[in-house]
């Protein structure tokens, strides 16, 4: 069983930066890709970026410019770099990893079975 955890949320300001983190314990699968998905309240579950496992990232276009996925293969953790900060990025951001996702589903939350608990990131004016 796939375990996922996030890390590196907080409470920032407009225009700053934050760095979330998502560990994969247990065993991963040899070829993965994952993703970071975000929920506000009131709203879906929305995909903010996806990486596949040729190191494809894939972002919303809400994000793109501002937001970097990466992975750490050797560590087997999942990054994302958030820089220019807004309020409408607040949310519950949550990790997600499957096998098999191709690039073009990288963004959709039904194309993952594992996830994880999610971290708060909070942003104000």
């Amino acid at each position: 069983q796939v375990q996922l955890e996030e890390s590196g949320g907080g409470s920032v300001q407009a225009g700053d930066s934050l760095r979330l983190s998502c560990a994969a314990s247990t065993y991963t699968y040899s070829t993965y890709s994952m993703g970071w998905f975000r929920q506000a309240p009131g709203k879906e579950r929305g995909g903010v970026a996806g990486i596949d496992h040729f190191n494809r990232g894939r972002y919303a276009d809400s994000v793109m410019g501002r937001f970097t996925i990466s992975k750490d293969n050797a560590k087997n953790t999942l990054y994302l770099e958030m820089n220019s900060l807004r309020p409408e990025d607040t949310a519950m951001y949550d990790c997600a990893l499957d096998r098999g996702v191709g690039w073009h589903a990288l963004l959709s939350p039904e194309s993952y079975d594992h996830w994880g608990q999610g971290t708060q990131v909070t942003v104000s004016s």
